[in-house]
């Protein structure tokens, strides 16, 4: 499992909804040091889920790679530990 990264997703634009190419990820809200708590996020059969703190909608996007985000600086790039 540690093999297994998670990748993290903010929505510092406020954008309505994020296309992911993940089905397990977390959400910061925000960019540190204005984020929410970091909750992990998983879709299992569903293609979409709300983020129950900032209500960003994810929706799974199969084109998209692992990580990949749709707009791309959705994906958090410096996670923090």
């Amino acid at each position: 499992m540690s093999d297994h990264v998670v990748p993290h997703f903010q929505n510092e634009a406020g954008v309505p909804m994020i296309e992911i190419g993940s089905k397990e990820f977390m959400c910061v809200g925000a960019n540190p040091p204005f984020d929410h708590p970091h909750v992990f996020l998983d879709l299992g059969n569903d293609n979409e889920i709300i983020c129950p703190y900032c209500s960003t909608l994810y929706r799974y996007a199969p084109d998209l790679g692992p990580g990949e985000a749709r707009p791309p600086e959705c994906v958090l790039k410096d996670k923090v530990a």
